[in-house]
């Protein structure tokens, strides 16, 4: 019964807030006892003073010693004051959001205080969208942030942020559920010793980011170092206290919440997975790839509603989920869903991307509608372009005699299987006095010759990556080498080291070194824009009589946007297949009846004859990782594709 009936309800908040005020107050003695160590040695000082006056500390010993703890008082309190100063002055992390106005959601502003009123707390100062599925309360009563607030009222009270895809894909009931703990966190951030614990520890992260600052000449970077290291000592020793003050919050904010829809609740959480679920592959597998391009996808919360409706239909764990769908959605609560929308997908493409700030001429958006055409046919075609771009540049010396010929065709297909299945070791390419019957190609090393042709004598065909080694031929090796099962997996990827074709390997590596020039002077052009950005926001600050409100530039722990990337780095053979794969795709769009098409869970996709070519992909892995064409060949047989015309490029 507990934490259903009404009186456990009030023993768990109360307990959760009596925590929360507990370990703010051992913050804030953190803080005091900080405090009394700067004025210990002018206390000091005093008491030697007051001794000297009424004749108890005469003598040279003792004048010398007043002088001494003098000057430490000095500049303990001089190193103090700089300390308070860069505290209290710096400015606070702030959550970059879309901010909502009153005017722009006055449904969702009248839910949210209709909902801190059953919850009897003080309701929100004003409510911003993020482009995550979260959500919570900040505080942003810091007056760096006061040019950010739409609304004047409840300056003392946190900023409800509420992610945008739980307006899209819940309904109004699910999001008045998920909220209502959120804002039950109200009540606890205005008590005060909360407030002033949480101002202290958000002053101590502000400070140590201090000394990162750009445009700080040497002595004041070096002040800034020296108080961002006292400010990191600070924050260590108030770090366990402060995490279990949240903690104590978030429990009497959800212990308070049960007494508001606590069966929707329930219900509502699943939705809270499957969004996140839907709304990361939106992101990693659609966005990512219109981002790259210049484009940026302006309904990223309506895109999500068909991605996870598409899951719906797929799985069978989330089948009913879209039956909802008939149901009012949250973001009717919305005067302009529409302009919101596109607000909040501009804000992802910088969050995860490092995207400009506003719409140009090389940054625009594009609809789902024009997603396949200016999207998915560009991306194939530009992978196309850098491929053959990457071809050229290899030359006829490092090239097999089929790829040479195939350089005068223009860009086909039948130049890169060509390439693929026949590219000699580079270091053995060279050699002039290679005879003609060692290879079916001049300069072909009879020992890197393809899957398709005999291995040369005394060397064992290499296995392909999709034949895994049989189980007894395992066993007979193991047996005749007396290795044990470790030494015979590290043999296993050596082998498969080796194996790997050295054509591919050699284009994989140059079309890498291609793709990190491209992808740095990308980031030095952000970087240049972003630097630009603040020193503008700077300037509007310093200027407040102006009135206008300064663009945020918000920046990662290690440089300009993205603050969140969405993929790491990805290996050379992966870009090389999915540039092979985008020329195949290229010549099945000029040569065959297929068409690029969008796939809400997968991202760009190939239909052919209506439906998609989910087998393409192990077919250019066979090229690619083993020099095999076969697979491919077929596929093109069957699909009416000819690799022998050239393929239109951007």
């Amino acid at each position: 019964m507990y934490g259903v009936s009404g009186t456990g309800s009030v023993v768990g908040e109360e307990w959760g807030a009596r925590a929360a005020r507990s370990r703010a107050l051992a913050v804030l003695r953190v803080r005091g006892r900080a405090l009394g160590l700067a004025v210990l040695p002018s206390a000091v000082a005093v008491v030697l003073y007051a001794g000297g006056v009424t004749g108890h500390f005469t003598g040279a010993g003792w004048d010398t010693a007043r002088w001494v703890v003098t000057v430490l008082a000095l500049l303990v309190l001089v190193a103090a004051t700089a300390v308070s100063l860069v505290v209290a002055r710096a400015r606070p992390a702030a959550t970059p959001t879309v901010e909502l106005a009153e005017t722009a959601a006055p449904d969702l502003y009248r839910l949210v205080r209709d909902l801190a009123d059953r919850l009897d707390v003080p309701a929100p100062a004003a409510i911003a969208l993020t482009p995550d599925c979260d959500s919570w309360l900040e505080d942003r009563t810091h007056r760096a942030h006061r040019a950010l607030r739409t609304s004047a009222d409840g300056d003392g009270a946190p900023v409800l942020v509420i992610g945008s895809p739980f307006l899209w894909w819940m309904r109004v009931g699910e999001l008045r559920a998920v909220l209502a703990p959120v804002v039950a966190g109200t009540g606890p951030a205005a008590h005060p010793d909360i407030a002033a614990a949480r101002r202290f520890v958000r002053g101590l992260d502000a400070a140590v980011a201090v000394p990162a600052n750009p445009g700080l000449d040497p002595l004041r970077r070096f002040g800034a170092g020296a108080v961002g290291q006292v400010a990191r000592l600070l924050l260590r020793a108030c770090r366990g206290h402060a995490s279990e003050m949240e903690r104590g919050v978030a429990a009497a904010g959800s212990e308070r919440a049960q007494a508001v829809d606590y069966g929707v609740r329930i219900v509502a959480q699943e939705q809270v997975g499957l969004a996140y679920a839907g709304w990361d592959r939106l992101l990693t597998r659609v966005a990512l790839p219109a981002w790259r391009m210049g484009r940026w996808p302006a309904k990223l919360d309506a895109g999500v509603v068909s991605a996870l409706t598409e899951l719906s239909r797929r799985d069978r764990l989330a089948d009913g989920f879209s039956s909802r769908l008939g149901e009012r959605p949250a973001c009717d609560l919305l005067e302009e869903p529409g302009a919101v929308d596109e607000a909040t997908s501009l804000l992802a493409a910088r969050l995860f991307h490092g995207g400009p700030a506003e719409p140009g001429p090389d940054w625009s958006p594009v609809e789902w509608s024009q997603y396949p055409e200016e999207v998915v046919d560009r991306k194939w075609r530009t992978d196309a372009a850098r491929l053959h771009q990457v071809l050229d540049g290899l030359g006829p010396a490092g090239s097999a005699a089929g790829s040479g010929r195939a350089l005068g065709d223009g860009p086909t297909l039948t130049r890169v299987i060509a390439h693929l299945s026949s590219e000699p070791f580079p270091e053995r390419s060279t050699e002039p006095e290679r005879p003609a019957d060692a290879s079916p190609a001049p300069g072909m090393a009879p020992d890197t010759a393809p899957d398709e042709l005999p291995p040369a004598p005394g060397d064992a065909p290499a296995p392909a990556r999709h034949d895994a080694m049989s189980t007894a031929e395992g066993d007979d090796v193991r047996a005749h080498e007396g290795a044990d099962d470790s030494d015979a997996d590290d043999s296993d990827d050596s082998d498969d080291e080796e194996s790997f074709n050295p054509a591919a390997e050699e284009l994989a590596g140059a079309l890498s070194a291609l793709l990190a020039r491209e992808e740095a002077a990308r980031e030095a052009r952000v970087a240049a824009v972003a630097l630009s950005a603040e020193a503008a926001a700077r300037s509007a600050e310093k200027d407040d009589r102006s009135g206008a409100v300064p663009a945020v530039a918000v920046s990662g722990p290690d440089g300009p946007l993205p603050l969140f990337p969405l993929q790491p780095p990805r290996s050379g053979r992966d870009l090389l297949a999915d540039h092979v794969t985008a020329m195949v795709c290229c010549a099945a769009v000029d040569t065959a009846e297929a068409v690029p098409g969008l796939d809400w869970l997968d991202g760009p996709t190939l239909m052919v004859a209506g439906e998609r070519a989910a087998d393409l992909g192990p077919r250019v892995l066979a090229l690619v990782e083993d020099g095999d064409p076969e697979p491919l060949r077929v596929w093109l047989a069957r699909t009416g594709v000819r690799p022998e015309k050239p393929v239109r490029l951007v």
